[in-house]
């Protein structure tokens, strides 16, 4: 598969001829294809960012690309929920749409956009979706990896909203193609390099148009829920053009001062549970959960608008250094840690349970500990040495890939990793100050 083919699904330059399939086990996974596309139109991004002075904030993207490696590696449990209940909604089809005509695929290029406009539209509106969904908008940056910050939640939320196509006779493959190139096509829209992209903003979702919607901005608030197409928000009334008189501030309203990808995932649900608990009736309690993410009391169910925080720029970001050393072990076991979930995706069908769990474990170890040292959290460099060391240990007992040469490279740097964090965080312990972050 050549990388012109991938950046043309990114776009949705596809033939319908080659994207149309009988057997859902047939419909290639898309975005596990495009990764090698995505490394480099990371790295373009990053050397245009270089060249022209602006700021590359590593933390940030590897907060992004380690909730992008965990969002892959629960796919065999998210993606099953997505479509569960499908086949079964589908002996009862209001229409027969072949699965090899031309009109099934465009159907579902239209319907599936605008189930996703809805989808979208209730993770905003319903605060226990929003719990998995604010992952997502997380990113204090507007650039690529911002693509890829997804909660492992996130297809959990799609459940209920797909499954009535199956009545107007869509066949599920269809729908899973059209998944796939809606996810491809959200990706490039992150990015500030692409600015207004003429008529095509009527009919498209736009750069221009999503940089809204990622605005903390009270003007950017609830607007643009379109993936492939902005037409639905005009339609709807959540349309929102992209302003020149004001600086758009990334991010959410009330910015979280952290960037452990794993709390990330999951300091929201402590949110809403203080908030439902905090309420004086159980009525105000399950609006508290199942009403807008700004709903108090006595406001309408999203929330008083004119109560809502005027967020402006300049507002500082949560930006804590690290030394070079530490960028690049994180860069190396990010890369160990998603190598870790391509191997689970390819063998995860004739893997024991418990194998799977292991993969998982070491995945979430992964991006956790690491974003608890950019956080400056006094028992993170032990448990990166007890992380370091489980490996070493499941490494005695079978072999990681199928090559002796790589498995025994892999051996020596987590048993460097082990030494090296275990006397650090002796070190650290005894000190009265952090040590492992740069003054």
């Amino acid at each position: 598969m050549t990388t012109l083919v991938h950046i043309g699904r990114m776009f949705y330059l596809v033939s319908p001829n080659a994207t149309t399939f009988q057997d859902p086990k047939d419909v290639p996974k898309y975005v596990n294809e495009a990764a090698s596309t995505f490394v480099l139109f990371l790295l373009l991004e990053l050397a245009l960012r270089l060249w022209q002075g602006k700021p590359a904030r590593l933390n940030d993207a590897y907060t992004s690309l380690g909730l992008g490696i965990m969002h892959e590696a629960t796919l065999f449990f998210s993606e099953t929920a997505l479509l569960v209940g499908y086949e079964w909604l589908y002996q009862y089809r209001l229409f027969d749409l072949e699965w090899d005509s031309s009109i099934s695929w465009w159907a579902a290029l239209v319907l599936v956009d605008f189930v996703y406009y809805w989808v979208h539209r209730a993770n905003h509106e319903i605060n226990l979706l929003w719990a998995a969904h604010q992952v997502h908008h997380s990113s204090e940056d507007y650039t690529l990896p911002t693509g890829l910050r997804l909660s492992m939640f996130q297809r959990l939320t799609y459940f209920g909203f797909y499954q009535p196509l199956a009545l107007l006779g869509l066949p599920v493959t269809s729908v899973m193609v059209h998944l796939g190139l809606n996810y491809l096509f959200q990706f490039w829209v992150h990015n500030e390099a692409v600015r207004k992209m003429g008529p095509l903003e009527w009919v498209f979702n736009t750069p221009s148009h999503h940089r809204v919607h990622h605005g903390a901005n009270k003007w950017c608030l609830d607007k643009n829920y379109g993936s492939l197409l902005i037409v639905w928000d005009r339609l709807f009334g959540t349309f929102q053009e992209e302003r020149d008189d004001e600086e758009i501030v990334y991010g959410l309203v009330e910015q979280p001062q952290f960037l452990n990808g794993v709390w990330h995932e999951l300091f929201y649900l402590e949110k809403i549970y203080e908030k439902a608990r905090g309420m004086s009736s159980w009525s105000d309690s399950l609006r508290a959960v199942f009403y807008g993410p700004g709903w108090v009391p006595g406001a309408p169910r999203l929330g008083d608008p004119d109560a809502f925080p005027d967020v402006k720029a300049p507002r500082a970001k949560y930006d804590p250094q690290m030394p070079v050393w530490f960028m690049v072990y994180t860069a190396l076991h990010f890369t160990l840690a998603f190598g870790a979930q391509q191997i689970m995706l390819v063998h995860l069908k004739v893997s024991p349970w418990h194998t799977a769990a292991l993969f998982l474990a070491f995945i979430l170890l992964t991006m956790g500990v690491l974003g608890s040292m950019f956080d400056g959290w006094r028992w993170a460099p032990l448990l990166e040495a007890a992380r370091c060391a489980a490996f070493l240990l499941y490494a005695r007992a079978a072999p990681i890939t199928s090559s002796p040469q790589l498995d025994a490279a892999l051996y020596f740097l987590f048993s460097m990793s082990t030494f090296f964090w275990t006397v650090l965080s002796l070190r650290t312990l005894r000190a009265p100050l952090k040590i492992v972050k740069e003054d």
